[in-house]
């Protein structure tokens, strides 16, 4: 039972990252990266684990799209979290509508809580700072005010929004400000003009408000947002562990952002600063200035060598890579694409992302290692006729009941014991053991083992994309 007085975290998950590409891609995104590396937490989990400590917080509600409901219910397990609710976007509407949704969703816990509206893929540095501003804004937030966070701008960012304050005095007892405007991503010389206003904030996309109170706002100046939002709330369906929205309702709502649909709008909003260090992860150059860096401000991860550089970030996920004599570059090498650009150009490269999906060129979207709630696979060379897979099986888990109509398959055991379904016949399958999957046969594979299962699939036939898959039973109501 939820208890009166309490915070509901509503997490909202559904970006792409597209201007950290190639490392972040629509199947799987920043948010569910760790961008330090190492064995630290993703930006989800690290959203979520900032709020520990917090009195009457909540387990959250999370908003994604379909395609990540397993990550997240999976990156939220692994920190032991139960979340309230994941909500399911058939489709990416922006923050009005997702924060609309959440709402209706957090009423039906309690009949007037608090929501603290957090981005997935933020990082912030001091977790007892950023707390306090919380604390701070669960006053105003309580008088029925709408509480916007403001960071202090460092430079003339133009991948950032900015919020413009009522003058700001020099009272030292003064904790919170009345929002003046709001400005949308500015271009360099706007920027540049902007740092200059002692009353300018960087837009942090935090909110902090009472579900009563946003959903009112919403109605009054987006009464079609509020319309089909709740058509599609109503008319949602319970998927496993998930809440899936009315896909024809929302497709009818208005795809607009909390700030341009109510932030612009209300006389209510009131902005609290975090006075420490705050990044949305926007960008390479971002998460170079979050990294740390040798005595040459160089940042480095994974298998690098470097002479004569500096100023620069090198990503490596697996190939050796030597820099000598750069400056101010951004190289990052994943197993299928290699980014080089100016540092002071990676707001750019979101533009490279839409014109790779525009020409169907597919490293624009998807990595060659995909995720599935079973486990993991990883491609690992293909031609027109066939292609080779390592696939990764959770223990405990199994892949659909299937079969495909225009390929064949090969499946050879390198590690861990495998269960075999290939037509009417079951069996068990140990390291260096393997089996033949002819076209049109019902196949399954599964891990009742305690360790990680890992084979080579071979496909050969006419047509090998991931459609040519008919599910005949899923335990995971794909």
């Amino acid at each position: 039972m939820i208890k009166d007085l309490s915070i509901i975290p509503v997490i909202l998950s559904g970006g792409t990252g597209t201007r950290i590409w190639p490392l972040s891609r629509e199947s799987f995104p920043k948010q569910f990266h760790s961008i330090s590396g190492g064995i630290n937490n993703s930006l989800l989990q690290k959203t979520y684990k900032r709020l520990i400590g917090l009195k009457n917080i909540e387990n959250p509600i999370i908003i994604c799209n379909e395609e990540h409901r397993f990550l997240v219910a999976e990156q939220m397990r692994d920190i032991k979290v139960s979340p309230l609710s994941i909500i399911l976007e058939p489709f990416g509407k922006n923050t009005a509508p997702a924060i609309t949704i959440a709402a209706l969703q957090a009423i039906k816990f309690n009949s007037d809580p608090i929501l603290l509206i957090l981005s997935a893929d933020h990082e912030i540095e001091k977790k007892e700072i950023f707390q306090e501003s919380i604390k701070n804004g669960i006053n105003y937030s309580n008088k029925g005010e709408i509480v916007t966070f403001g960071v202090k701008p460092t430079s003339p960012e133009t991948g950032y929004g900015y919020i413009e304050t009522f003058k700001i005095s020099n009272k030292k007892s003064e904790k919170a400000f009345k929002v003046k405007n709001f400005v949308e991503k500015p271009d360099q010389k706007k920027a540049n003009s902007l740092i200059k206003n002692k009353n300018i904030f960087w837009n942090s996309g935090i909110f902090m408000v009472k579900a009563s109170v946003i959903l009112n706002e919403i109605e009054k100046f987006q009464p079609k947002v509020f319309k089909y939002c709740k058509n599609a709330f109503l008319k949602r369906s319970s998927d496993l562990d998930f809440q899936r929205l009315h896909s024809e309702s929302f497709s009818l709502c208005p795809d607009i952002s909390i700030d341009v649909a109510v932030m612009e709008k209300t006389n209510l909003a009131t902005l609290i600063p975090i006075n420490t260090f705050w990044s949305d992860v926007g960008s390479w150059k971002s998460i170079w200035e979050i990294s740390n860096k040798d005595e040459n401000s160089n940042a480095i991860q994974g298998n690098v060598l470097l002479r004569d550089t500096k100023n620069s970030y090198l990503r490596s996920d697996s190939r050796l890579i030597v820099g000598i004599g750069l400056n101010n570059l951004i190289v990052i090498d994943t197993f299928d694409a290699l980014l080089i650009a100016n540092k002071n150009c990676s707001q750019e490269i979101k533009n490279i992302v839409k014109e790779l999906k525009e020409n169907n060129i597919k490293e624009g979207l998807s990595h060659k290692k995909i995720y599935r709630p079973w486990g993991n696979y990883f491609s690992l060379a293909e031609n027109s006729n066939w292609k080779v897979k390592l696939i990764e099986v959770k223990p405990g888990e199994q892949l659909s009941l299937q079969k495909h109509q225009y390929r064949s398959e090969h499946w050879v055991i390198v590690n861990g014991i495998a269960k075999v379904e290939v037509g009417k016949e079951e069996f068990i399958l140990k390291k260096n053991q393997s089996t033949y999957i002819p076209k049109g046969t019902n196949h399954r594979l599964s891990n009742f083992g305690e360790t990680k299962l890992e084979i080579i699939e071979v496909q050969n036939g006419e047509y090998l994309e991931e459609d040519d898959i008919l599910r005949i039973e899923d335990k995971y109501g794909r």
